[in-house]
């Protein structure tokens, strides 16, 4: 038989601890929710571009040039992408974010009545 290995309460504490920060951080209000979202797909973006930039780049370079060399670039343009987003970007999360912020700005106001001929 196998003995099922002991939880450490400090572990558990630290684990509960990280959950409760993490979800601290989470967007509330919907103009932070939109700011996150904007932030998102200029990190998209900009994932695409750097997968982009990075593919004529070939040789041996760390990884031997093996198949890993794929999956680790395609890790390091993620985190690039998430850091130029987060620290600024280049400017399309603020034209993203005043776009959602029209939108339900719009939406909140509902549909235009229409006027009357006189």
């Amino acid at each position: 038989m196998t003995a099922t290995p002991a939880l450490d309460p400090r572990l558990a504490a630290a684990a509960a601890g990280n959950m409760v920060s993490a979800r601290a951080k989470l967007p509330s209000t919907p103009a932070e929710k939109a700011r996150a979202m904007a932030q998102d797909f200029e990190s998209v973006f900009l994932n695409t571009m750097f997968q982009q930039m990075f593919a004529g780049v070939g040789g041996d370079g760390p990884m031997g040039g093996s198949g890993a060399v794929g999956m680790w670039r395609s890790f390091l343009t993620d985190e690039y992408a998430k850091t130029f987003a987060k620290n600024g970007g280049i400017g399309i999360a603020d034209h993203v974010y005043r776009a959602l912020i029209e939108r339900q700005s719009a939406q909140s106001q509902g549909p235009a009545q229409p006027q009357k001929a006189l």
